[in-house]
């Protein structure tokens, strides 16, 4: 396993993020005997981060956690979130509620990253936080530094989704250590714009302001919520961008492999080792069902980045693709 810098907190995180969420579904789905089995594999191979939410399985996700890793004497490195409804103007009220459910059914005392899961936007709307919402004076960034005061969490991050300007004014705003940015084959906008003739949504410009500002990276959807790995459909594909939905995803993805085929690996190793060439990404979230599918992942990151003959095919796919 590999390492890279996690922005400007001095951790040094794993090329592979362990995906605690509801699309891969293995710490929500599988039997505690598997659940226990994978996270040993990852740790044993390296992974040193899980990625988690309240909203994973209705707490499960989490409660998998908190369970299983005292059994295993393991303390890695630990990301929940917390939502925010924006109907409700008892702000701290929320938060704090949120943050110590997660932290009773983590079974911890805190965990090195919490992350707001709305998007952002310019404007409250719906799941939509509006930027002034998290900067204003007594606003979310500040109750979240109260609460990191107090030791139940080190660093905060956001959920990179909604509207870039919004979100490049937070970035900006060197309150967060960390973003999770929507990134992989169907769409690498938020490392490099493809051409007009690739449909997708546009992130333009997220990355490089990430790095400008020494803010992590975390990769999220580089499968695509599956899309990308098989076409075996578990109904749990719910694409999270404007514009996009699975048959227009298929169609992209078809397009994509057309060209590739399996020269690079599985569909899977494919989109995990186009994600690890961007240098700039701190660390891949994968999600997972099966043992299987980690040791897939683990064996994508052994072979390391793209060849540049693939990352050309898929750059001329971009170019030529007619959707």
């Amino acid at each position: 396993m590999l390492y890279r810098n996690f922005g400007s907190t001095g951790l040094q995180v794993s090329e592979l993020t362990f995906g605690g969420g509801a699309v891969g579904g293995l710490l929500i789905n599988a039997d505690d005997e598997t659940k226990q089995a994978v996270l040993q594999r990852a740790l044993t191979a390296g992974i040193n981060w899980i990625d988690t939410a309240p909203s994973y399985g209705q707490g499960k996700s989490e409660e998998a956690l908190g369970k299983i890793l005292p059994e295993l004497d393991a303390n890695p490195y630990i990301s929940t979130k917390f939502t925010i409804d924006t109907n409700n103007p008892d702000l701290y009220g929320q938060i704090e509620e949120s943050i110590n459910g997660s932290l009773s059914r983590l079974n911890r005392t805190s965990v090195t990253l919490l992350q707001l899961h709305n998007p952002i936007g310019e404007n409250s709307e719906g799941r939509q936080i509006g930027f002034r919402e998290l900067l204003k004076p007594h606003g979310v960034f500040d109750i979240l530094d109260g609460f990191r005061s107090q030791g139940m969490f080190a660093h905060i991050g956001i959920t990179a989704l909604g509207d870039v300007s919004a979100i490049t004014r937070i970035i900006k705003s060197n309150r967060i250590a960390s973003a999770q940015i929507y990134f992989n084959l169907l769409n690498p906008s938020a490392v490099r714009t493809p051409p007009p003739s690739w449909p997708c949504y546009n992130f333009t410009g997220l990355v490089d302001t990430c790095f400008e500002h020494d803010v992590a990276t975390m990769n999220i959807r580089v499968f695509a919520a599956g899309v990308i790995a098989t076409d075996a459909r578990h109904g749990r594909e719910r694409p999270l961008t404007s514009g996009d939905t699975v048959a227009s995803e298929t169609h992209k993805n078809q397009a994509v492999f057309s060209a590739l085929g399996d020269s690079c690996g599985s569909r899977a190793q494919t989109a995990v080792r186009f994600a690890l060439t961007q240098s700039r990404l701190s660390t891949i979230v994968i999600g997972l069902a099966s043992m299987q599918h980690l040791d897939e992942a683990l064996e994508a990151q052994s072979m390391g980045n793209l060849p540049d003959s693939a990352t050309q095919a898929i750059q001329l796919v971009y170019s030529k693709f007619t959707g």
